[in-house]
């Protein structure tokens, strides 16, 4: 009968197979219990009072060449259904409509039950940033809000 070497790997296999179990585990419990900043105050803008959420408190990072910021929209009030457009930035002013049109960066996107969107963000902020939803709906009509930045 052969016997089997004495080494590191023979001796600890048992013990590493079990660590990848557990952890395996861990990591699913994470995915399925995440955690995310609060809800920012809902703000009305047209007929849509709507709340925004980060994914989380870091800084920009680079998509598509662009610095962005993640973002979920809760539609408390009004119909998403109702909206053409719908853009998020970050700056000292909203970006205008043409501008955000020709380059599609920013767009809000999802189901009726929320939107998300990569907000067009500078590579740092500063305090006199806002965050600017700028809305157009079927009739042409086009509303715009913001919200402070450094409140989060």
């Amino acid at each position: 009968m052969a016997r089997v070497k004495d080494n590191w790997w023979n001796r600890n296999k048992f013990n590493i197979s079990g660590l990848v179990l557990l952890l395996s585990c861990y990591f699913f419990y994470q995915s399925l219990n995440p955690v995310f900043p609060d809800m920012w105050e809902a703000k009305q803008v047209g007929g849509f009072e709507i709340s925004p959420m980060p994914y989380n408190l870091d800084p920009p990072y680079l998509h598509d060449d662009v610095y962005t910021k993640d973002f979920f929209l809760m539609f408390n009030k009004g119909q998403v259904k109702d909206i053409r457009q719908a853009y998020l930035n970050i700056g000292d002013e909203p970006l205008p409509l043409d501008e955000l049109q020709a380059e599609g960066h920013g767009i809000l996107h999802g189901s009726q039950h929320g939107q998300e969107v990569h907000a067009i963000a500078p590579k740092s902020f500063k305090p006199e940033h806002k965050l600017w939803l700028t809305i157009q709906n079927w009739k042409g009509e086009e509303f715009l809000t913001s919200w402070e930045l450094q409140d989060h």
